[in-house]
């Protein structure tokens, strides 16, 4: 796979993309990481875009290289988190974001593994992140309700710390929510404008994409989606385009050796590699991304039998700025 690295990349990863301190495990580097590595916006051209793949594993099965779909989008000082699955809050944390200045989230669907992490993200970053606005959150039908019955699951918790003992403010831990039903601008604010879209996941509906916009600069978030004419549309002209895709392979070599029944039923509601690799070649992006996908070379390999532009694996806090160039930065982290 092709590296594309910044022009000073030892300095700036170190920056862009803190890693697990060594000696202190996984809790101790996280704390260290959030303590001394603030998140680098600053260091990102004013008309940039910043996005950071926090998580890109697939399906609700735990993955320790590739956590589950969430993505980070940074213009100028805003911050947006998409879908927010297993591990998006320790991601933040290694990716030196404070999980409290997160106070955006829109979600492409409702399946658990897009949405695991949004208890943690709304309690610590309210609690132990110092939130002091409503947390906004956008998504399809069922959002809502998804929200409010969160609320009331943590009452207790969040009685204790905003009533009796810290007295933590009221707004932090208020949530204001959308549900979203077709294809329009959702939010726009401060330069930036994000539309929802509606793609194809089979029986899973509604599912939405998003296209956000800022300066001049654009990326697209597929959500999962079989081929989507919808989608096609809506990517026209963007930098970047950030799709999913499965490899029926490796989901019929699964250890739990799932019926052919079950196997033909989600290979039909997701996007093989050819067909993403043609789904790009129209839509012809500055670079084309995979997520919520695995991190194989096959996928790559079998995308260029329809696509020969420039192409990214899925990988975890894989860090893309949106400039006049793009660049990409690949998270290594230290040896042990």
């Amino acid at each position: 796979m092709t590296r594309y690295l910044f022009v000073a990349a030892a300095s700036i990863a170190c920056t862009v993309l803190p890693a697990l301190v060594s000696g202190g495990g996984l809790a101790g580097g996280i704390a260290q990481a959030q303590a001394v590595a603030p998140s680098p916006t600053a260091t990102v051209p004013s008309d940039s875009l910043k996005v950071v793949l926090l998580g890109t594993g697939l399906g609700p099965p735990v993955n320790l290289q590739q956590y589950g779909a969430s993505t980070l989008v940074e213009a100028g000082a805003q911050r947006f988190l998409f879908d927010c699955g297993r591990g998006a809050t320790l991601r933040l944390a290694q990716a030196g974001v404070p999980i409290g200045s997160i106070t955006r989230v829109f979600l492409t669907h409702l399946h658990s593994d897009h949405v695991l992490q949004l208890p943690d993200l709304l309690l610590t970053g309210w609690a132990g992140g110092q939130r002091a606005a409503p947390l906004a959150v956008w998504g399809p039908a069922g959002t809502r309700a998804m929200m409010d019955h969160l609320q009331q699951a943590f009452a207790f918790d969040i009685h204790t710390r905003r009533d009796v003992d810290e007295h933590l403010p009221a707004a932090g831990i208020t949530v204001v929510s959308h549900d979203v039903t077709t294809d329009g601008v959702v939010f726009t604010g401060n330069g930036v404008t994000v539309t929802a879209f509606l793609v194809d996941h089979g029986p899973v509906r509604p599912a939405f994409g998003y296209r956000i916009e800022y300066r001049g600069r654009s990326v697209v978030l597929s959500g999962d989606t079989r081929v989507s004419e919808n989608l096609v549309r809506h990517a026209q002209g963007a930098d970047v385009l950030v799709h999913e895709v499965i490899d029926p392979k490796a989901l019929r070599d699964r250890p739990d050796h799932p019926s052919a029944a079950i196997v033909d039923a989600i290979i039909a509601h997701h996007t093989t590699p050819q067909q993403a690799g043609e789904v790009f070649r129209r839509v012809a992006p500055r670079l084309a991304v995979y997520s919520h996908a695995p991190n194989s070379e096959r996928i790559l390999a079998q995308t260029r039998t329809a696509y020969a532009g420039r192409l990214e694996g899925a990988e975890d806090l894989l860090t893309i700025l949106i400039g006049a160039d793009i660049k990409v930065v690949h998270h290594t982290p230290p040896p042990d």
